[in-house]
């Protein structure tokens, strides 16, 4: 089968087969990303976050749902935790979504993280090309959970949801993590119980909050601009004039979902009108050439360093001091570049 040619026609099984050999590195891997590259650049990318238990699976299949009403086609990337075991994914969230698996506007897939730390997959990317030159309309990447080092999210998608629930205890730490720096649409899921007022008024009030009145000394001041100013020059443009949202929504029940999916729909409209998406689909191209790079690089050593035994060579040098770390490094570069 010529995974790429098939893929492109419309093939089921040709994607399934190319987002496994993304994963797993096969060798053909890149040649179906050279010719399926150019057909790419027309789905819109809805990335779903947020900490473990607020129900992102379930909104995710709700989300979906509501777009094949509209007749949209929809690609689904679930991003789970890697098994030490098997490497491969091992929440299963696909279990939650069963009752799409039969709909063939539907493609869902299950991706580990592989290691990553920023909450995807480094071959995510990939796969989302891969739906897309599939000709999927939406699609949702679901990531593994928020924190400080798991905001890759924003790379990878065009508008970023982010899912809180109430009562966890933990919703203003939520907030430090980096959640505000991250999310264009905040989802307050599970609204029906006790609290989801209260977690939306906190949100407003983080969102209104002046950043002067949270600073206690000019050292202070300058300490928390320094940081804010570096994250969002890491992660993204600051938003000209967009305000993020906060909806409600009781997912397990179908609840507020059309609400949910117009306040994407206006950000979405909001970043297409003052250039913002053309600017971060700009900085994912770059973002994603250098990790083609630096997973290039990672494969030339482990082949060429690691399995052929010279790296025991160089530890065995180095635990006797007869050579240094930085000088090995520095001739395995040279090497590298030649």
């Amino acid at each position: 089968m010529d995974i790429a040619k098939e893929l492109l026609a419309g093939n089921r099984l040709a994607l399934s087969r190319a987002i496994t050999a993304i994963e797993n590195e096969y060798e053909e891997a890149t040649d179906i990303m050279k010719e399926i590259y150019p057909h790419t650049g027309h789905a819109y990318v809805l990335g779903i976050t947020g900490p473990p238990g607020a129900g992102k699976s379930t909104l995710t299949d709700k989300i979906a749902r509501a777009y094949r009403s509209q007749g949209k086609t929809v690609g689904i990337i679930a991003v789970d935790p890697t098994s030490p075991f098997t490497g491969g994914a091992i929440l299963g969230d696909r279990i939650r979504m069963n009752g799409l698996t039969l709909d063939e506007g539907v493609f869902i897939r299950s991706m580990g993280t592989r290691g990553s730390l920023g909450g995807l997959s480094h071959k995510t990317a990939d796969a989302v090309k891969a739906m897309d030159a599939f000709g999927k309309d939406i699609i949702i990447v679901e990531t593994v959970g928020v924190g400080q080092s798991e905001v890759d999210i924003v790379k990878a998608a065009d508008t970023t949801v982010v899912v809180l629930i109430p009562g966890m205890g933990d919703d203003i730490q939520a907030i430090k993590a980096g959640i505000l720096e991250i999310g264009d649409v905040f989802c307050v899921n599970k609204a029906d119980h006790d609290g989801a007022d209260k977690l939306v008024r906190e949100l407003n009030m983080m969102l209104d909050l002046d950043a002067n009145t949270m600073m206690t000394s000019d050292e202070t001041k300058k300490a928390l601009q320094d940081q804010f100013h570096h994250l969002s020059a890491a992660i993204m443009a600051p938003t000209t004039g967009w305000r993020p949202s906060i909806d409600k929504v009781v997912a397990n029940q179908n609840e507020g979902i059309d609400v949910l999916l117009e306040s994407i729909h206006k950000h979405r409209v909001h970043i297409e009108g003052d250039g913002e998406l053309s600017w971060r689909r700009t900085k994912r191209t770059r973002d994603e050439m250098l990790d083609i790079l630096e997973s290039s690089i990672g494969r030339y050593v482990k082949n060429k360093i690691v399995a052929t035994g010279r790296l025991d060579g160089y530890v065995k040098q180095i635990k006797h001091h007869e050579t240094d770390p930085y000088s090995v490094v520095g001739e395995l570069l040279q090497e590298m570049l030649k």
